[in-house]
Formats: C-alpha cells, structure tokens, sequence
C-alpha cells in the first residue's frame, strides 16, 4: 500500500500541482501541533527536493513559529476526486519575509496574492505515498475568494497593524519572527 520515495518523482510533482489544497503539519520542540488547510494559488514545486508555498496573513502565524523552533514540517495532499491517493512530503523548513534577499527568488514564481506575510520554504528529505481508500470523494466547487478581499480591505496599512497585534507570537508564545 505504503511507498517511499527519496525525493519527488514526476508522477508525484503533477498529482502535488492538480490539488486544489493541502495540509501543511509543524511542531515545536514542546507545545501544541499545528495543522492547517491551504488552498488558492498559494503552493510550487521548485524541483525534486524543493517546494515553496506563500503563507497569507491570517490569524495567526504557527507555521512560522515552530520552523524557527524546530524545524520539522509535513505537507500533505489527499485525491478527493479520480484515483485515490494521499502523499505527504517530509522535510524540514524555513521562513523568507519579503525585503530578505532570497525573497525576490521564491515570489517571483506566483502571480500578485494579496497579504501576502511570508514564503515557507521547505527541503524535502522524503516522500511518503498511500492508498487514501479512507478519504471521501468530493466534487471541487471552488476557491474562496473571503480571504483575498478581507486582506485587499485591510489596505497595506491595516495589515502591517493586524500582523502586528495577531502574528508575532505563537498560540504558546512562541516568537515568528515577523519583522516590526
């Protein structure tokens, strides 16, 4: 049922770009476990051991906490229509903010998003593929448009105050390392 892989095969890059989401699982080293639902246009797979997603201001920033914690990321994708499948992607990650030099290199891959906060970047050290027999078939309706909006309403202003009063510190207190 189960395989490894030590990288991403070119089978598993195209099944990575046709979701429409993913999961993405961090931890620190004690404290709670994070797991989040991604979605938009937001994810790329850069090569084999390489994939970047762009986080969005939210309402909060654990993701970005745990990596300078830790370390330890989980991305996951699940087939919910056709053939079923689950892949996760096991590495290890690390947070760019826009101004940093790598910074141009991992946005210029994505059109505009708006609130954009960071770009995780994520070596991959192996791949994991199973049956997903247990996961629901589901019909893709779309993307939500609420969080574009609601971050296109904050204004440029408005989102450097909420980052500040929502994202510097984790659930556990943990700093994010967002800019002041």
């Amino acid at each position: 049922m189960g395989q490894r892989f030590p990288t991403i095969q070119p089978e598993h890059r195209g099944f990575i770009q046709a979701q429409p989401m993913f999961f993405v699982a961090t931890a620190p080293p004690q404290g709670r476990i994070n797991l989040s639902p991604k979605g938009l246009d937001t994810l790329r797979v850069v090569d084999e051991r390489t994939v970047v997603w762009m986080n969005l201001t939210g309402s909060g920033n654990e993701t970005a906490a745990h990596l300078l914690a830790d370390g330890r990321m989980t991305l996951m994708f699940c087939a919910f229509e056709g053939k079923p499948l689950i892949l996760r992607l096991y590495g290890r990650g690390s947070v760019v903010h826009p101004g940093q030099n790598a910074w141009g290199r991992w946005a210029g891959l994505f059109p505009p998003l708006e609130g954009v906060r960071q770009a995780m970047v994520m070596t991959v050290e192996e791949v994991q593929t199973s049956c997903g027999y247990g996961v629901p078939r589901m019909d893709y309706v779309e993307q939500r448009e609420i969080l574009p909006k609601f971050l296109q309403g904050k204004g440029e202003e408005g989102l450097k105050q909420y980052r500040q009063q929502k994202n510097r510190v984790s659930l556990d207190g943990l700093p994010t390392g967002l800019p002041e």
